[in-house]
């Protein structure tokens, strides 16, 4: 990835010397910050229902294969080969990082075998000095992609017991390495003379991330390197804020830009506005509390997230950066890879703030704005998508986004930077890692909603061995029923998203023997009455409990600029549906758009393009009148057909078979909403839909019924339109 044309004046700031901040790491403390949600180990948390067939897919599509054919993988020089993007080198570490945890949450054997390949390689070939990877001097050397490579490790090491103490070996040979280098004038992290290895500035951005890997270690494997893991975060850090990368200077209400235009006052580095770079950043402050405890960071991180949220995220939970950062104008373009690491990022955040709304955006990102830019069956991706995208197609200008070419919305192998590419792999299979946790109290909770398996001890002794099993169609349908073992009671947990209504949804337990007078279990049910963080407390027995957890809501509408308004219906945005021809592509280089060769293609004919049009007499060009929102349920007819019929009850219940697979496909959701509205007359600008308040709206022929389905299963869609009063609607019509 570059900076745009319009920033290099910026870049020219990185050279500043800034005045370094005082570290906030106390040498002497030996405990970090800890979670007030802590994941389990890799491989504790298994997929079932519609989420482990996304899994499948993913490891079936492009993630699982790319290790045969992709250049950067497959021909990585981590592993022998000669190619590489950039000199960033971070290619193949960004597959490892996602693979490993797809290979262990899947049990996916033969991805296991892909990343065991990949380890093996980087550790048989680790340099007689313990640098990891291939570089062999000073100017090729950088820090940045060995974050992530060590971030793959320690999940590798997490979920296979038998390679941990090589891993954690070879790490604390690199991290000497690591430490002397950055003594020496933070070689490997700020660029000096002929040095090549991060010539923009990504890794001084990215400072932080060497935090999750060094606190890994100074937990569970310090080997008397403690002072050496502190300073090399105190270093890295310091590195940053020399060159001018502090994340600190940048989240606070005077610093951080509402709005980004070329006619925009700012004086900070272009790695602050970089939406990838943000994505990742929101963590800054958050890993140098966990190294202080100082409570000002703690804060920072929740302004953070709050001022991302109010300027430049998404409907779909992203962040609106094309990209690079500019309005809320549907229009804008967001990078596929600010998806996948929002929903690291937010998830990350939530485990140590414990606010109810992060969790809700970890959900609203994972199940809106990352499956709408991946192909249904995970062997294409977008660069970038937009809130409103009537077609997906090689624009005529790239002039609308920043640093994106016209190319950038196709569906495609590398459709812009192979960075996404390589990246996206990660998104599902880290959330579902995510989705069950200890907490502080010594009990266990379901925060991230999706159907899975749990298998943790408990207790002081670790003595009290736990197995949670939640089904559920969630988000699709907004029940879950849990199957619960325990050896001993324990405190269990369920998160109450904030969409739902606490005063109509409710909870039931049955557990213990039966009555043998009775014939029945003890049985309770309740409305749920959750903590001020959002968590519904389970009083579990030793035994077997089964517990459902029922969760109301209606559509809700939320309005944005211009006199306009988008529609969600619990964690999942509804957008209008827009029915598409798709053309088939051959694969292009993102930099040369000439078609790649067979080398680095699928051999059997799967890596492919896709242009999407809508079909003819499919409206996208309309506005609505939301005070007039119909639920509509598939339900099957006798000749095989699906109709839809009205849903009046609150709480949405959908049983598995009523999911189709894959899901994340136009049709395939069986909830959908049909809206008021009313076809405008909508101009184009820069060859896509001009943004709302640009124009007049001016309504031309009848109101009808609009389908409105799941955004991220139309990959053509409108998501943010116009409000209009409408009579009302008869949608029996």
């Amino acid at each position: 990835m570059v900076f745009p044309r319009l920033f290099v004046a910026l870049v020219a700031l990185a050279g500043v010397q800034a005045g370094v901040v005082p570290s906030s790491t106390d040498e002497d403390e030996t405990t970090l910050v800890q979670p007030v949600y802590k994941p389990l180990d890799l491989g504790s948390v298994k997929p079932l229902g519609w989420f482990k067939d996304q899994l499948e897919l993913e490891a079936a599509g492009l993630s699982g294969n790319m290790f045969d054919f992709y250049r950067f993988v497959h021909d990585s020089r981590y592993i022998g080969g000669s190619t590489e993007y950039s000199g960033l080198d971070e290619a193949s570490p960004y597959w490892f990082n996602g693979l490993v945890p797809l290979a262990f949450g899947l049990g996916d054997e033969r991805i296991r075998g892909q990343v065991k390949y990949y380890l093996d390689y980087i550790l048989d070939h680790q340099q007689e000095d313990g640098w990891i990877g291939f570089e062999a001097t000073r100017a090729t050397r950088g820090l940045w992609a060995r974050c992530l490579l060590l971030l793959g490790l320690i999940q590798y090491a997490e979920a296979d017991p038998t390679e941990t103490e090589r891993i954690v070996d070879a790490m604390h040979r690199y991290v000497v390495l690591a430490h002397s280098m950055l003594k020496n004038n933070y070689t490997g992290l700020l660029v000096h003379g002929n040095d090549t290895f991060d010539t923009a500035g990504f890794g001084v951005g990215r400072t932080h991330e060497m935090h999750i890997p060094m606190q890994w270690l100074l937990e569970r494997y310090p080997r008397n390197n403690s002072q050496i893991l502190w300073e090399i975060m105190d270093l890295m850090i310091d590195g940053g804020v020399l060159w001018g990368a502090d994340w600190r200077t940048f989240w606070t209400d005077r610093s951080y830009p509402k709005v980004l235009y070329e006619t925009t006052p700012f004086e900070l580095s272009w790695v602050f506005i970089h939406g990838v770079n943000m994505a990742e950043g929101l963590r800054y402050p958050l890993s140098l509390y966990i190294n202080s405890g100082d409570e000002a960071l703690k804060a920072q991180t929740r302004k953070a997230v709050d001022l991302l949220a109010e300027y430049h995220r998404s409907l779909a939970g992203t962040i609106l950066a094309d990209e690079y950062i500019s309005d809320l104008n549907p229009s804008r373009g967001a990078e596929l890879c600010i998806a996948t690491e929002v929903m690291f990022s937010s998830a990350y955040i939530y485990q140590y703030l414990g606010d109810n709304d992060i969790a809700d955006w970890a959900e609203q990102t994972a199940f809106n704005a990352f499956p709408v830019s991946v192909a249904p069956d995970w062997w294409s991706h977008q660069y970038v998508q937009q809130e409103n995208q009537p077609w997906s197609r090689n624009l005529s200008t790239d002039d609308l986004w920043w640093d994106v070419n016209s190319y950038a919305n196709v569906f495609g192998l590398e459709p812009n930077y192979p960075c996404c590419t390589v990246n996206h792999p990660q998104a599902y299979p880290k959330f579902l890692a995510n989705s069950f946790a200890t907490t502080a109290d010594g009990g266990f909770a379901h925060v991230f909603l999706v159907p899975g398996t749990a298998a943790t001890s408990l207790g002081s002794d670790g003595g009290n061995a736990v197995f949670v099993s939640a089904n559920t169609t969630y988000p699709f349908g907004h029940t879950i029923t849990y199957s619960i073992s325990a050896a001993e009671p324990f405190d269990f947990y369920v998160r109450i998203p904030t969409w739902a209504d606490a005063s109509k949804s409710t909870i039931t337990s049955s557990s213990g023997s039966t009555n043998p007078s009775t014939k029945l279990r003890s049985t309770s049910s309740n409305t749920v009455s959750p903590s001020s963080q959002g968590l519904q407390h389970v009083s579990v027995p030793a035994g077997i409990t089964t517990t459902t957890l029922r969760l109301s809501t209606t559509p809700r509408v939320v309005k944005r600029a211009n006199n306009t308004a988008a529609i969600y219906y619990g964690a999942l945005l509804y957008a209008l549906a827009i029915e598409h021809d798709t053309v088939v592509l051959p694969p292009v280089e993102y930099r040369s758009m000439r078609v790649l060769p067979s080398s680095t293609l699928d051999p059997e004919g799967r890596t492919k393009d896709f242009a999407l049009t809508p079909k003819e007499g499919s409206r996208w060009n309309v506005a609505i009148d939301p005070s007039q929102i119909r639920v509509v349920r598939r339900s099957p007819s006798s000749n095989g057909t699906s109709t839809f019929e009205k849903h009046t009850d609150d709480i949405l219940e959908v049983s598995p078979d009523e999911l189709e697979n894959p899901i994340w496909e136009l049709g395939a959701p069986p909830v959908e909403l049909r809206v008021a509205a009313v076809e405008i007359d909508w101009p184009i600008a820069l060859d896509t839909a001009a943004d709302p308040g640009t124009f007049d709206v001016k309504p031309k022929g009848k109101p009808f019924a609009a389908r409105f389905v799941p955004y991220g299963s139309s990959k053509l869609h409108m998501a943010l339109l116009p409000v209009l009063k409408l009579d009302d609607m008869d949608f029996n019509v």
